[in-house]
């Protein structure tokens, strides 16, 4: 078993190496009808296209779409969608003095020793590359969500860079879109750019990230107890992202410091149902949504790839010197928030299938009869 897919009812295989020809995504139990073009797809590719901004890498892949079944006349035919992106900008010689070496923080040395053989170039299979295919994939799962549930939000954005993180009372969702690093305060837009600045041209260094991604509009009863939780899902979409060291839902970590009383959402009735007093389970109790937001966040490790030198070995055990050249993300975390909304995507809309499957939308009444 390769273990290249993900989901359950809303199924993704992706395919395809840093230097390869191509790469791309076969979609399966997309349900049919579903309007979709290779341009539904492609508005999502472009928010985590590489060179769009001179924080990211400068490799220009012009990550265009196309689909090569599953779609008739503009709409899906219940049948595998297999979407494809070819790579054009590829520098495979950039990495030909690292063949016999193992980049310190990379995966080189665990793909040798786990497979005896591996793709250097840019990574192969373990490289960041790999997302594209996951957002292709995940813009077919936002189609399917507009109309299946159309009152469903999701969007990302950066709350931290390293050690300067955002102030939450000037949070602004409006300004996400509006500068390079999908950052909701405006305030600390300049900061970040002139810090990312400095790590890459002066101190040949990168930088980790701390990525949070709402959904908003989910309805009640998503999930399932015990070993179908949404949460564990959620957690291992976000976990199995290229440099993601850790997920949290909700309060996450900093459960650990609160005490009962403060972290229990108080509940009241409401004209329209139940609402709570506060959100510090993240949307999720017992691994089921409450019909609040869902919040998730995920820590992306500084990017491996720099030019300040790094001890490591070569195959043959020797010690080597290592400098990573290439055009690489100085942090890896700005392009990550496409990639985490896809992921989300496509897990809200697999948990909305398994539900309509199993419970028809059926739910317990809360409130007078």
């Amino acid at each position: 078993m390769s273990l290249n897919s993900y989901g359950h009812l809303f199924r993704v295989t992706t395919w395809g190496e840093s230097h390869g020809p191509a790469l791309g995504a076969t979609v399966d139990g997309c349900p049919p009808n579903v309007p979709l073009s290779e341009t539904d797809i492609q508005f999502w590719l472009d928010r985590r296209r590489p060179g769009r901004s001179k924080h990211t890498t400068q490799r220009q892949e012009p990550d265009s779409v196309e689909i090569l079944s599953g779609v008739f006349e503009g709409r899906t035919t219940g049948t595998p969608i297999q979407l494809m992106i070819r790579n054009t900008d590829q520098r495979s010689k950039d990495y030909g003095e690292i063949a016999e070496t193992f980049r310190p923080g990379h995966a080189d040395i665990t793909y040798w020793q786990k497979y005896g053989i591996r793709d250097y170039r840019g990574g192969g299979r373990s490289s960041a590359r790999e997302t594209a295919a996951r957002v292709a994939a995940g813009g077919v799962a936002r189609q399917a969500l507009k109309q299946l549930a159309p009152e469903v939000e999701i969007f990302g954005y950066m709350v931290q860079m390293g050690p300067k993180v955002i102030d939450r009372n000037r949070f602004d969702r409006a300004e996400i879109e509006n500068n390079d690093f999908w950052c909701p305060d405006a305030g600390v837009v300049g900061e970040w750019a002139d810090f990312l600045d400095h790590l890459r041209r002066k101190d040949h260094n990168s930088v980790g990230a701390m990525i949070e991604v709402v959904v908003r509009g989910a309805p009640a009863g998503l999930g399932a107890p015990v070993y179908g939780k949404l949460d564990t899902d959620l957690a291992a979409a976000a976990m199995s992202i290229n440099a993601v060291k850790g997920v949290e839902i909700g309060e996450g970590m900093a459960a650990a410091a609160l005490t009962g009383r403060e972290n229990a959402d108080e509940i009241t009735m409401g004209e329209n149902g139940p609402e709570y007093s506060t959100n510090h389970a993240g949307g999720i109790l017992g691994g089921i949504s409450t019909g609040q937001d869902i919040v998730l966040r995920f820590a992306v490790k500084p990017t491996s790839s720099i030019l300040s030198p790094r001890q490591s070995i070569r195959k043959d055990g020797t010690p080597i010197e290592v400098v990573t050249k290439g055009r690489h993300d100085p942090c890896v975390g700005i392009r990550a928030v496409p990639v985490g909304e896809a992921m989300v995507a496509a897990v809200i809309l697999d948990h909305i299938l398994l539900d309509r499957g199993q419970t028809g939308g059926i739910r317990g009444k809360i409130g007078p009869s």
